[in-house]
């Protein structure tokens, strides 16, 4: 009886692994398994759980956030916004990489939506790059991180869902969608800082990797207003952050209520770029149904195999495995980011945080450890999961849209310098743990 949890979430892996979907591996697993070991008095909570998916208002914040970013991708505002960067860093050896990294981090602090953002800034970004001769690697590497800062740089979707399963699994609200995105604020900033030094230090010593931009280009900008360009194309989108994270941090909104007013927000900033209308309206509404439905059927899945494993003891089984082991809580922290990170090669980050967060979140509150640390680790090991070759995501998204000089070997060689240096902010995180500022 005590191995039928692990059979169970072995035989997940082996279906997902295989190329079934997954949210109907999950629940479908789970169902099969429940009749045949437990019968079907072990659904009658089901219906309640699902229900409560349903009512809980964190989650109402997913499709807003969604759909507010999918909004800004149209409006244009990403595309001026990277070329007014690129000019004002274009002076600097690196400049244009620079630039990249900034409008990463502000879009995803405005967005989130990685797919989005790695795709809106190759299409725009990695041709002039090539075009200036950066040498593909560093390009494509900057690129393809930088459109993944969303996964940790509030108001991150991952932080949210993260929120959701901490919480629910706990039976508490010690690890809020406020709390995680505080405690997310200086590993962000340490981890662009760090991507930042990494640009200038190649600048530095492989000067011919990140030339500077030509004088000419430079000096067109300027005399086509560039003070105003600069205003026009900072303003509008820092005022939305500014309201979506000021009304979570200042207590006046909860992150519901903040997605919802970035949502109205983003209606307004593409109706000021002229760009609001209905064929609009329907594009980023199918494309929001599409991912929200994506990310609830998954979860509802995912409710009915936690529900399963519970009523098998997989819980309290792994709790007295970790504790008859004898393992330290950092120990136990290490294995389970061993797991994530390794998971992170083959499999997405939903799938992650609605498989394994789950199973382990019980042995955190045994070993007495902070959720919103731990949930802060998991934004984090899963950013890699976006990068991470051969699967990763982002690495997709960006051959996808690349001009086809452009191997998938050299996109692999240049993303690993940034995986490196996102294993060591995580190690900073796990070891220095005051770092967060909480």
């Amino acid at each position: 009886m005590e191995s039928l949890p692990l059979i169970l979430f072995g035989l997940i892996f082996i279906l997902i692994l295989a190329g079934f979907p997954v949210a109907f591996t999950l629940g479908g697993t789970a169902i099969v398994c429940g009749y045949a070991f437990l019968g079907p008095e072990a659904f009658s909570a089901l219906p309640f759980r699902v229900f409560g998916i349903m009512d809980n208002k964190i989650l109402m914040a997913v499709p807003l956030f969604v759909y507010m970013g999918i909004m800004l991708e149209k409006s244009g505002l990403a595309e001026r916004l990277l070329e007014t960067m690129a000019l004002l860093f274009g002076k600097f050896r690196g400049g244009l990489a620079i630039s990249v990294v900034i409008v990463g981090a502000l879009l995803a602090a405005s967005t989130g939506i990685v797919g989005a953002t790695v795709v809106t800034m190759g299409l725009i970004s990695l041709p002039t790059m090539l075009k200036r001769g950066y040498s593909p690697e560093l390009a494509t590497g900057t690129i393809a991180a930088s459109g993944t800062l969303g996964q940790i740089i509030p108001p991150s979707i991952v932080l949210i869902l993260l929120s959701s399963q901490l919480s629910s699994t706990a039976g508490n609200s010690l690890a809020t969608v406020g709390e995680l995105f505080k405690a997310a604020i200086i590993p962000s900033a340490i981890l662009v800082g760090l991507m930042l030094m990494y640009i200038v230090g190649m600048a530095i010593f492989r000067p011919q990797a990140a030339p500077a931009m030509p004088p000419e280009a430079l000096k067109a900008f300027r005399e086509e207003g560039m003070v105003g360009r600069i205003v026009k194309a900072f303003l509008l989108p820092m005022s939305l952050i500014v309201a979506v994270l000021g009304s979570i941090f200042s207590g006046k909104a909860t992150p519901t209520e903040a997605a919802a007013i970035g949502a109205l927000g983003a209606i307004i900033l593409t109706a000021i770029e002229g760009k609001f209308d209905w064929k609009i309206v329907k594009e980023v509404g199918k494309e929001t149904t599409h991912l929200t439905a994506m990310v609830f059927m998954i979860l509802v899945g995912a409710t009915a195999f936690s529900l399963v494993f519970r009523e098998l003891e997989g819980d309290s089984y792994l709790v007295h495995l970790i504790q008859s082991a004898n393992l330290s809580p950092y120990a136990f922290l290490l294995l389970v980011m061993t797991l994530v990170f390794i998971a992170g090669f083959f499999i997405d980050f939903i799938e992650i945080i609605f498989i394994i967060v789950p199973v382990v979140t019980p042995i955190f509150i045994a070993l007495e450890m902070d959720l919103v640390w731990v949930g802060v680790l998991f934004a984090l090991n899963l950013q890699t999961s976006f990068l991470s070759p051969p699967f990763g995501f982002s690495l997709f998204y960006l051959k996808g849209v690349a001009p086809p000089n452009v191997s998938t070997q050299q996109i692999y060689r240049g993303i690993i310098p940034f995986v490196v240096i996102q294993l060591v902010v995580l190690g900073l995180m796990i070891f220095f743990p005051g770092l967060m500022g909480r």
